[in-house]
């Protein structure tokens, strides 16, 4: 009740800050980045860390600064404010505790002295990305490579707690591995760059990898978390990084297919974009083939050589022969509309038990409008 009436009374309304709008992000490679606004973003989500209704109480004009170093991760953690709620102003309020509340996430190590981090970034220690180099390629005139790691690789444990904190302010219902899980795979995004002679790396994304065990001999790799961090976006580094988890999953014989667990709309669209793409290499994905309705023949060469379950394939599959179809031809264009229609229906379709053995029933669906009827 005592908090109820608090939020509602209008002399603490400056005091409640919305958190996804006081927390800022930064990564910090030199001093003069921390007072750079140009390289500062905002998460997309905080109810994780700040509760359902994302607010802070207890600071006017509230700002959490919270900076990284591109490559170790080491965080600097700061609050700005015009003004703050004190018991003795207040009738006994007290404003809440950011750090208190942040250091349940952020891994021990962390400084709030700006000295400190600052010092930290004119005495950079070496670092090395974690694991095997993938792949490399060239973006805006810059370097980027892709390493796959586990948590056996010396150092990369404390790295991945620091690193997956990121998952709480940009993947809505993040939720952290257990590491001493040996069926995680990590696969790391860094841009790789030369500053004073000196090879610098800085963090770009990554995504997690969970294989399951498939009977007799086989795993399911899962594609479970992916992350491109804001500053990178639109830029086409996750296709490359999923690209990456491709071809080095699917020549492996002991993969049966490859899945994605509770992928989002940016997600999805990213991965039928790829799944097309590799999917144009096969005869049957190509015109005029791909015109003909989608059978166990092209389910086969997709899950063999794609490693596409058969969900996906089907869904790829529509995708290519919708743009190879002339929609102004209307007997193709009706071809390919029932084929989507048949598929959509066939979850719902009615079975009526016949009155004998000989007549087993009728099959009820729904065709352009129309009810259907089929003996079976």
């Amino acid at each position: 009740e005592n908090l109820r009436a608090m939020f509602n009374c209008k002399d603490l309304e400056d005091y409640i800050a919305n958190s996804s709008d006081a927390l800022e992000l930064k990564f910090v490679r030199k001093e003069a980045d921390i007072f750079d606004d140009s390289l500062a973003f905002s998460p997309s989500f905080t109810h994780q860390v700040f509760g359902e209704k994302e607010t802070i109480f207890g600071y006017k004009k509230l700002k959490i600064q919270l900076y990284y170093t591109p490559a170790h991760l080491h965080s600097y953690i700061d609050l700005t404010y015009d003004d703050e709620v004190e018991p003795t102003r207040h009738g006994g309020l007290k404003p809440d505790n950011v750090i208190k509340t942040l250091a349940k996430y952020i891994p021990s190590g962390f400084t709030t002295n700006l000295d400190e981090f600052t010092a930290r970034l004119a005495r950079p220690t070496e670092f090395r990305p974690f694991g095997e180099l993938l792949h490399s390629y060239r973006c805006c005139e810059r370097t980027y490579q892709v390493y796959k790691a586990d948590m056996t690789c010396p150092g990369f444990r404390a790295y991945h707690q620091r690193l997956q904190t990121f998952l709480l302010w940009f993947i809505e219902a993040a939720s952290f591995i257990d590491p001493d899980d040996e069926k995680w795979s990590f696969y790391l995004l860094f841009e790789k760059s030369t500053e004073s002679g000196e090879v610098r790396y800085a963090i770009v994304g990554y995504t997690t990898v969970y294989n399951f065990y498939a009977y007799p001999d086989k795993i399911r790799p899962r594609i479970s978390q992916m992350l491109i961090l804001p500053p990178y976006r639109r830029k086409g580094h996750g296709a490359q990084l999923l690209q990456t988890v491709y071809d080095t999953l699917v020549p492996l014989h002991e993969v049966y297919d490859i899945t994605v667990e509770d992928p989002s709309e940016e997600f999805s669209a990213l991965r039928d974009f790829i799944d097309c793409r590799n999917a144009l290499q096969l005869e049957c994905f190509r015109p005029p083939t791909v015109l003909l309705p989608f059978d166990g023949e092209t389910e086969l060469a997709c899950r063999q050589k794609l490693k596409l379950n058969k969900r996906q394939a089907r869904r790829v599959h529509e995708i290519l022969r919708l743009k190879a179809t002339d929609r102004s031809n209307p007997e193709q264009y009706r071809d390919y509309r029932l084929a989507v229609k048949n598929r959509l229906n066939g979850p719902y379709q009615v079975h009526v038990p016949g009155p004998s053995a000989s007549d087993s029933g009728t099959c009820i669906w729904m065709e352009d409008g129309d009810v259907k009827h089929r003996r079976s």
